[in-house]
């Protein structure tokens, strides 16, 4: 018999283990591009379930009171001088990154609205549940060359549920920042500043604070070829002009670069960041990114649009780019390998996938602290409405 089994299945031969008794790791994934070059796969254009806010404190609220409106500069005008330098450090509220938040903001979503969830009853139980930056992780995994990743997978009333944990080298990297990569950080929030105004058809206003805990979050339902998704992603804005103020279509991402001036610079430029921002945008259908670029003293004088479904062509004849079809094929493979690893339902059981460049993805089974990452709080609600045939309960 196929130890995998069926989820069913395997859930019935393992009722009889002890509950200290972990199950055996799986084997690893391989992430050789050359692995995932086939066509590229069904992707469903993700559609916005809802969205939720988080305010200058970082509560939690169930609407769209963080949304910025779109504002550029007008183009017939003499063009950005923004000084992204401006209020650092003394307007500057940064979030506090020691606090790991894992999925609870999109967890606070679900359960505000697991009885309406487009996709029926059933649905869920299906799905994948994870933030679009852990899915961005995994599809530029295959061309990734410098940061290794540990996302956490617990599986729940049929629902797996994906988890970033923090590594101990992306850590260290953190607590050791140097000044510099923390105003370059800081310089990419300001320049959303200066291109976002608190209402259509308002100005921006560079004068205030800028506190990175506000955030306004999108939450989307997509499927990756068998694999249907919920995932949800910031956004830094709407723009009110677009013809279709559809959501996600309606969105637009900012980014920030220096300024390039080689041939050379370019090609890096296309081969490693547009990589990024492709994978961020493509996955919850945001059609453009807007860079600004920045001079060494670190003013904004030229701005370019990129749209998402355009930047592949920046490197389709680079012999040493990146494909689209590769990311998403390792992504969805990345999804059945996690599918079919986990197949315990149990929230306090964690299987953590790991991986490091140049390697393959490997897995290691925990439980409890200090990986388990499903909230007392949102086990006990889902637990409480979930219709489940009378039985013997289980130990706890």
């Amino acid at each position: 018999m196929d130890p995998r089994g069926t989820k069913r299945g395997a859930e019935k031969t393992e009722v009889a283990e002890p509950r200290n008794k972990l199950p055996r790791p799986a084997p690893s994934l391989p992430t050789d591009p050359a692995l995932y070059s086939g066509p590229f796969p069904f992707y469903r254009r993700p559609s916005e379930l809802g969205c939720f806010s988080l305010d200058a404190q970082r509560q939690y609220h169930g609407d769209a009171r963080a949304l910025r409106y779109y504002s550029p500069p007008p183009t017939n005008g003499p063009g950005p001088n923004f000084d992204l330098r401006d209020g650092y450090p003394d307007r500057y509220q940064p979030r506090d990154e020691e606090v790991q938040e894992r999925l609870d903001h999109l967890l606070c979503w679900l359960l505000e609205h697991r009885g309406r969830l487009e996709g029926g009853p059933g649905w869920l139980a299906e799905a994948i549940v994870t933030w679009r930056g852990h899915l961005t992780k995994l599809l530029t995994t295959p061309y990734e060359r410098q940061e290794g990743w540990q996302l956490a997978a617990s599986r729940f009333q049929g629902t797996l549920y994906l988890s970033e944990v923090e590594t101990p080298n992306a850590r260290a990297q953190r607590l050791a920042r140097p000044p510099l990569l923390r105003e370059l950080m800081y310089m990419g929030y300001k320049f959303e500043q200066y291109m976002c105004a608190d209402k259509p058809g308002s100005s921006p206003d560079p004068s205030g604070e800028v506190n990175t805990n506000v955030a306004f979050c999108s939450v989307l339902r997509s499927r990756l070829g068998s694999h249907p998704l919920l995932f949800s992603g910031e956004v830094d804005c709407t723009d009110p002009q677009t013809p279709s103020t559809q959501p996600p279509t309606c969105y637009v991402e900012l980014k920030t670069s220096k300024e390039m001036h080689s041939p050379g610079q370019w090609r890096s430029f296309y081969r490693h960041k547009l990589l990024k921002w492709w994978a961020q945008s493509f996955l919850p259908g945001v059609p453009n990114v807007v860079a600004g670029f920045r001079n060494p003293e670190g003013f904004v004088s030229s701005l370019k649009t990129f749209p998402t479904m355009k930047m592949f062509d920046y490197v389709r004849n680079d012999r040493d780019g990146w494909n689209p079809s590769v990311c998403m094929n390792f992504c969805a493979a990345f999804l059945s390998f996690a599918q079919s690893t986990v197949v315990q339902d149990d929230p306090r059981l964690v299987h953590l996938f790991s991986w490091e460049p140049g390697g393959p993805v490997t897995v290691s089974v925990h439980r409890d602290a200090p990986y388990a990452f499903l909230p007392i709080w949102y086990v006990e609600a889902m637990t409480q409405d979930f219709p489940s045939p009378p039985k013997t309960p289980s130990p706890k």
